[in-house]
């Protein structure tokens, strides 16, 4: 399985000459970038729309147009869970066995 990655895009900040019609409809480049930590509302991605190279080489960037928040597979995060609580629940030989009563 593999993650998900939920995205929110404010189109408000869209810059319309950017928009190409494709063959089956209407299409604008952006680039989905990982942050390197989460921010304080969860977000792990930024989303901002795709300059070309040659902008790219004279230092403009595209406009930021929203967030993304990696969400785990639910499959993931309850085997996540199990292998945690199994690492817990390990008995260990050295610890000390005096209140057992047998």
């Amino acid at each position: 399985m593999s993650n998900i990655i939920r995205l929110k895009i404010d189109v408000t900040k869209i810059d319309k000459s950017r928009l190409f019609r494709g063959k089956k409809g209407v299409y604008l480049d952006a680039v989905l970038i990982p942050l390197r930590q989460p921010s304080d509302f969860g977000d792990t991605h930024i989303i901002t729309q795709d300059v070309s190279k040659e902008e790219r080489e004279q230092g403009i960037k595209g406009a930021i147009l929203g967030n993304g928040r990696e969400i785990v597979t639910t499959v993931r995060e309850v085997a996540a869970k199990a292998s945690k609580e199994a690492q817990a629940d390990t008995w260990n030989e050295d610890e000390e066995t005096e209140d057992i009563p047998f």
